[in-house]
């Protein structure tokens, strides 16, 4: 079996799905791994690298004719001839593109999702989504930081004393409890809410205060421990309540996505208005429109002197480590779908009986497969 890494074709997209490191446990598998000349280089990871773990460097039409299946950071919509019965696994964005996922079927491709990982013990080592959504949170206090002009910690300095930088942080899930630990590290005040109350003791086990509003959220979290989309009343409701906590705030991070839906509006431009000129406001939802009113994509917005940063993909941003992470999860994945006698006899081959690969599963066999993108 042949596994292949292409180079991102995606404007922006620096990460690559497999690094140096990785080759050498799909080798002992019994795999054959084939590298995009050049796929690893904006990352940080050289051609040399890889042939030195073992892996050939070949040229993107000889990877596609010759891979049985193909790792990708982006595996929609993917340039290059795929083969019906080629699998393909990467970030698919099944329920935001659900055309790109039928044009992937039509094409005979066996496609896995990397962002419709189930959230059980035993694929945590595959939750790709978590993965980035850390460096994300990470970034977003950095980038916020370098646009303030003022400093996070308190000091207390002959020249008299600083005050910390009051940080608000919008969503607790990974990306949020992230920019929380790593504006404290940096020494700000932080706060934080979530529609789920139930991360409060989370928020407050980072040293943040949690800011809680009498809001009764129906359903905010699925099964899957994500947070479910509410109804425009609660949304109007939580912005009255918010406009005081964002007002009094130096930075705002905002985390807030629904899959395969708009982000919500939870940053007004009313809110951005009360804040006090200099503030920043750093929005990691931007790839879907973003939680802030104002926010542009990859733009850096001045609104009344508070500045809006919307990142479109954050974990681009730190390739180099983003690309560590999401390369240990899709290679734990790919040997998972080989199932126990990888080694003897390699095969791509997907067992719907197995929940992982079930809830994965997008296309198959020239159909797509998935009972919600059937639905979409």
């Amino acid at each position: 079996m042949r596994v292949g890494v292409p180079k991102e074709t995606w404007p922006g997209e620096v990460r690559v799905a497999l690094i140096p490191a990785g080759v050498p446990p799909l080798i002992k598998a019994g795999l054959q791994v084939a590298i995009e000349q050049g796929a690893g280089s904006a990352a940080g990871f050289l051609d040399s690298a890889y042939e030195a773990q073992g892996a050939a460097i070949l040229s993107r039409a000889e990877l596609f004719a010759t891979s049985d299946v193909l790792l990708t950071v982006r595996a929609t919509p993917l340039d290059g001839g795929i083969r019906p019965g080629q699998g393909l696994i990467g970030f698919a964005d099944p329920l935001g593109s659900p055309q790109a996922i039928r044009d992937s079927a039509g094409r005979g491709a066996t496609l896995l999702s990397m962002e419709l990982m189930p959230r059980i013990t035993r694929a945590q080592s595959m939750d790709a989504l978590s993965s980035m959504a850390t460096i994300a949170g990470y970034k977003g206090v950095l980038l916020a930081a370098d646009a303030l002009p003022r400093i996070f910690p308190m000091l207390m300095t002959a020249a008299g004393t600083v005050s910390p930088a009051r940080v608000f942080v919008v969503g607790a899930g990974v990306a949020g409890l992230q920019a929380i630990a790593s504006a404290r590290r940096l020494g700000a005040r932080v706060e934080a809410y979530d529609v789920r109350p139930a991360v409060k003791e989370q928020v407050q086990s980072l040293g943040a205060k949690f800011v809680e509003l009498p809001l009764e959220a129906a359903d905010a979290e699925d099964k899957g421990g994500y947070a479910t989309a509410q109804d425009e009343s609660f949304y109007r409701r939580q912005r009255e309540m918010m406009l005081k906590v964002v007002a009094s705030s130096d930075v705002v991070i905002t985390t807030a996505l629904i899959p395969g839906k708009p982000a919500p509006i939870l940053v007004t431009a009313e809110m951005v208005e009360a804040m006090q000129p200099g503030s920043v406001v750093v929005d990691l939802a931007a790839e879907r429109g973003g939680n802030c009113e104002l926010t542009m994509p990859d733009q850096r917005v001045v609104h009344r002197g508070v500045t809006i940063i919307g990142p479109s993909n954050p974990a681009a941003l730190v390739p180099y480590h983003a690309s560590q992470m999401y390369s240990k999860n899709i290679t734990t994945f790919l040997l998972h779908l080989l199932g126990k006698d990888g080694a003897q006899n390699p095969s791509f081959t997907v067992n719907p009986d197995d929940e992982i690969t079930r809830e994965t599963l997008l296309t198959r066999e020239g159909k797509v497969v998935h009972p919600r993108l059937q639905e979409a």
